[in-house]
């Protein structure tokens, strides 16, 4: 006799067409906290029913019990501050005798709310969110699951979270390398200290052009709107946007404040096209750190995240059952 195969929420999701947290919430009656459409519960239900499944309530209640499984998730494994965060999160997890699950999702918001529905559905004791691109949504759906939860990196304007002082630091950044700098001279675009990378809708880059913005304005070394070029994160495009502005000066600018490790392997591979006395002359800023960056012959200021401290604080937040809105900012380290 052939037995059949138990019928799980995750078959039924992919059934309905729905995540399973939004099976779940159907079949437990959740799904009004969660804002579900009627015709989505409609949906899940008919499936469920064609397939014969039944919510086990005993079952149901276990998931209130602890799992042992600490979820994260993130933008980037191949950013260094990322990966740190990543260890350090699985170092504090491991102490915690819990099983760190972590989950690159992107910055995409979509992808990175399927990701924190996945891991409720896995039945996560909590979550730690990094670099959350719409963090209110993500928020809400583990507060609707009851999972204890944290922001680091980008802040959630409803939840505990960690971030670097990033304005503290940019500001910091900024003045060391104009110090580096000759005085530059507003009638001179060549003399001029730029900001590339990043982009302004997030908050991370928010705070680090307003940090540059306000000192370079303090030191007199503000003189246009186009010295802040936040063209993104990707590479080839910081590539091709300091490509750009040397052209139109005709040389590198006396100073380059790059907002993140990503950009600069664009700016370095920029600078693999110029002659090394040409590169000797320019002052760069990183606002990030790779050790091997440091080997470089040319003057590199960078800002060092404490990723060791704004994840044990982010714990720290978890421990205690934090739950109201609460922002904590970690000083960066200039290195």
């Amino acid at each position: 006799m052939k037995i059949r195969q138990k019928i799980t929420i995750y078959d039924i999701a992919k059934k309905a067409g729905a995540s399973p947290s939004a099976v779940s919430a159907a079949l437990n009656g959740d799904w009004k906290q969660r804002r579900l459409k009627q015709e989505t519960v409609e949906r899940i239900k008919q499936v469920a029913c064609d397939e014969g499944y039944s919510a086990n309530l005993q079952a149901r209640g276990l998931r209130k019990a602890e799992s042992g499984l600490a979820g994260m998730v993130l933008p980037d494994h191949e950013n260094r501050f990322f990966a740190e965060l990543s260890q350090q999160f699985a170092r504090e997890a491991h102490d915690r005798g819990l099983c760190p699950a972590i989950v690159h999702a992107g910055r995409d918001a979509d992808a990175q709310l399927r990701s924190v529905e996945s891991l409720i559905a896995y039945s996560v004791d909590l979550v730690m969110i990094a670099g959350a691109t719409e963090p209110l949504e993500l928020a809400r759906a583990c507060r609707n699951s009851s999972v204890r939860h944290v922001f680091v990196d980008h802040a959630c304007a409803e939840a505990p979270s960690v971030v670097t002082d990033n304005k503290e630091g940019a500001a910091s950044l900024t003045k060391m390398l104009l110090e580096d700098m000759e005085v530059p001279s507003g009638s001179d675009p060549r003399t001029w200290l730029y900001f590339i990378g990043g982009e302004r809708s997030l908050p991370a880059s928010a705070e680090r052009i307003l940090g540059f913005c306000q000192e370079t304005k303090a030191s007199q070394a503000l003189f246009d709107a186009d010295q802040v070029m936040a063209c993104g994160y990707e590479i080839k495009e910081t590539e091709k946007v300091l490509s750009a502005l040397h052209a139109r000066l005709g040389q590198l600018p006396a100073g380059l404040f790059v907002n993140s490790i990503g950009c600069f392997e664009g700016v370095l591979r920029f600078l693999s096209s110029l002659p090394e006395e040409e590169i000797s002359k320019a002052t760069f800023g990183c606002f990030d750190h790779d050790p091997f960056a440091t080997l470089s012959r040319f003057r590199l200021r960078m800002v060092r995240q404490r990723a060791d401290l704004m994840v044990a604080e982010a714990f720290r937040q978890l421990d205690s059952g934090a739950s109201k809105p609460n922002l904590i900012r970690v000083s960066p380290e200039l290195v």
